[in-house]
């Protein structure tokens, strides 16, 4: 059963004559992980009274909505990208290369692509539109980034298995307390994003921690 209803009603559509694909993301300021992003193509009509930015859903209403989006959109797709190719490329390349990714599964070139934030990198020339919090104010970007949330989510899952002591079943990768603690005691692992400096941000995690112990 759903909890917390949103009363968030979100747009359909930027053109109704436009295939429209909503664009989002997941995961990119995590200290661990892939970025993963979804490309999604939903019908005009589409509706959930729940559907709005994944952040503003709790897990289980992120996940019912995972299937409702399945089950009624057009298409969609979903790719990521993972921490060495993010250490290679940087994170913003690598967050518009898991969106081109996802977009290139689609069976069908849209028309528009709806992209959540203010920047993008053109894809085959195909005319795009950055909203600033799109993700709260169009369905296909909303159904975007519940997708990327929730897979990238089951895949830090797995990655726990492997790693337990970085609890990465309930932060998910990012740079929580417990996280940069476990750091501290344990150190990287081949899943952390290198470039991200993370053992920096530690030192200084624990510099300003010493100070307010004093």
């Amino acid at each position: 059963m759903l909890q917390n209803l949103q009363t968030a009603v979100l747009k359909p559509y930027f053109k109704r004559k436009y295939i429209e694909a909503g664009c989002d993301e997941a995961g990119r300021g995590c200290f661990a992980g892939p970025v993963c992003a979804a490309a999604v193509i939903l019908p005009k009509n589409f509706y959930h009274p729940v559907l709005n930015d994944s952040k503003q859903l709790t897990p289980e209403q992120r996940e019912t909505l995972r299937v409702y989006i399945e089950k009624k959109a057009l298409h969609y797709a979903v790719a990521m990208v993972d921490n060495d190719e993010i250490d290679s490329i940087n994170i913003l390349k690598a967050s518009f290369k898991a969106m081109h990714l996802a977009l290139e599964q689609l069976p069908v070139e849209p028309a528009l692509i709806l992209v959540d934030g203010n920047r993008f990198t053109t894809w085959r020339n195909v005319q795009h539109q950055c909203i600033i919090k799109g993700d709260g104010i169009y369905a296909s970007i909303a159904a975007a980034s519940i997708l990327a949330k929730t897979y990238r989510d089951k895949y830090m899952q797995q990655l726990h298995d492997e790693f337990p002591h970085y609890n990465w079943a309930q932060n998910k990768g990012y740079g929580t307390v417990e996280h940069r603690r476990a750091i501290e005691s344990h150190g990287l692992c081949r899943y952390h994003r290198k470039s991200f400096n993370i053992l920096s941000a530690q030192l200084e995690i624990n510099y300003e921690l010493q100070e307010e112990i004093n």
